[in-house]
C-alpha cells in the first residue's frame, strides 16, 4: 500500500502544474486577428466621400491628408485644426521639403464648397504642385 501511496503523490505533483500551450495558441490568434485589422482602420474622422470615377493610384506613405467634415471643420490627417494659420504653417513645412509630398484632400460630400476652396488656397500659397482629392467609385445601380 504504501508503494501505491507514493505513486499517487507523483501524480498529484504532475497534475499541480498548469499547461500554458492553450494559453500561448489562443494568443498567437489574437495576434493575428489584430493585425490584420489594424490597417483598415487608418482615419477616424467621419467623411462621406463624394462619388466619382476615379483611377486607382498607389497612395506613398508621405503623402498629407486633409480632412473637411460636414461642418465645414478641417483636419490635419486626424488632428482638428482650429485655425487657418495652423494649416498655412503645416502646409509651408511640408512645401519645403525634398521631395515634396502630395496633399490629398477628403471633402464631406455635404460640405459647402467654401471650406474645401480654403485648403486648396492655403495649398496654393504654401507652394504645394501635388493636390488630390479622394473619392468613392460611383455605384454602377445609380
Amino acid at each position: 500500500m504504501a508503494i501505491s501511496f507514493k505513486d499517487e503523490v507523483q501524480d498529484d505533483a504532475d497534475l499541480s502544474e498548469i499547461n500554458t500551450t492553450p494559453l500561448v495558441d489562443v494568443m498567437l490568434v489574437l495576434l493575428i486577428i489584430f493585425l490584420i485589422t489594424i490597417p483598415v482602420i487608418n482615419t477616424s474622422v467621419a467623411v462621406r466621400l463624394p462619388q466619382q470615377a476615379n483611377q486607382l493610384r498607389q497612395s506613398q506613405p508621405e503623402t498629407v491628408l486633409i480632412s473637411i467634415d460636414a461642418a465645414g471643420q478641417s483636419y490635419w490627417f486626424d488632428a482638428r485644426l482650429n485655425d487657418p494659420q495652423s494649416l498655412q504653417e503645416k502646409l509651408k513645412q511640408i512645401a519645403a521639403q525634398l521631395p515634396q509630398p502630395a496633399v490629398h484632400i477628403r471633402g464631406d460630400a455635404r460640405a459647402d464648397f467654401e471650406a474645401v476652396a480654403r485648403v486648396l488656397y492655403a495649398c496654393q500659397q504654401a507652394g504645394i504642385a501635388h493636390i488630390g482629392f479622394v473619392t468613392e467609385p460611383t455605384r454602377h445601380g445609380h
